[in-house]
């Protein structure tokens, strides 16, 4: 049988699907509500470890520098010592002062390029010292968050796996309903639905409020909707409106109306017993 057309339905058959629709709906939310903040906090934990994994990248290539820095002062010390011995050697050959002075500077100035050295050394080794305990410090705090990922994933998985099938049979509920449905009702149902804070985009009409934000609707506007000639939306909060019989919901009868009933039959008894008492009188 071939699938009728949306823009065919009658209003009735409209509302009927946007009310399952939206049981289907409610539905999901509700399955996603059992997760609470769990996906949350797994998306909190990933991108705090993210931030930590960089931390310690960056932290490690600054280890690395200094190492390098390290390594590149030593081998100028090699060159230095070098030189230093090279030029005490020469000062056996010179033949005036002059060339004497000018290797006792040479001779100084290594040595002070040796000390400078040495202290540029040990300044980077400190500097790795504390960097090494920070990159202790960060992998710790690292453990410990992919420790709690770790119980948060578990517990998110849990729950998916409970409730993962029955979702699945309620968006493909929910996807058999929206094709059914014309695009412009269903793009102005998913509207008001995102924009209202318990996601409700259709609500029946209870005790002649409106189902969503129990505004007092008109008379007049509750019987359009139980006429279902037209798609009637609250004029307070903008949800579209359902006759509750429509939507198989079972309503009780307001108090007043069964104290009227009891009332009149109230009435008619007496009225009946009166009756009886003045046949009696004549008789």
């Amino acid at each position: 049988m071939a699938r009728k057309d949306p823009t065919d339905l009658s209003v009735e058959e409209k509302l009927k699907a946007l009310y399952q629709l939206q049981t289907a709906l409610s539905s999901i939310d509700e399955k996603k509500a059992l997760r609470g903040e769990l996906p949350l906090e797994v998306e909190d934990l990933e991108a705090e470890i993210e931030g930590l994994t960089t931390r310690q990248e960056r932290i490690q290539a600054e280890i690395d520098e200094f190492e390098r820095a390290i390594s590149q002062k030593r081998g100028e010390i090699i060159e230095a010592q070098a030189s230093v011995e090279r030029y005490k050697a020469q000062l056996d050959d010179v033949r005036n002062n002059r060339e004497y002075d000018t290797l006792s500077k040479e001779i100084e100035f290594q040595s002070l390029e040796i000390e400078l050295c040495n202290k540029k050394i040990n300044d980077a080794q400190k500097r790795i010292e504390e960097k090494n305990a920070e990159l202790a410090q960060s992998q710790e705090l690292l453990n410990d968050k992919q420790a709690d990922l770790d119980v948060k994933k578990n517990e998110l998985d849990e729950i998916m796996d409970e409730t993962r099938a029955e979702e699945e049979k309620l968006k493909e509920k929910a996807n058999d309903l929206e094709a059914k449905i014309e695009p412009r009702l269903l793009m102005s149902f998913k509207r008001i639905r995102k924009s209202a804070r318990n996601g409700l985009g259709i609500v029946y009409v209870q005790r002649d409020a409106c189902g969503g934000c129990f505004n007092k609707i008109p008379p007049q506007r509750q019987l359009d909707v139980k006429m279902h000639k037209k798609i009637i939306v609250c004029e307070y909060c903008g949800r579209i409106l359902i006759d509750p019989e429509l939507a198989g919901i079972k309503t009780e009868k307001p108090a007043t109306e069964e104290k009227k009933t009891r009332k009149r039959s109230t009435v008619r008894r007496s009225s009946t017993s009166k009756k009886a008492t003045d046949a009696n009188d004549m008789a």
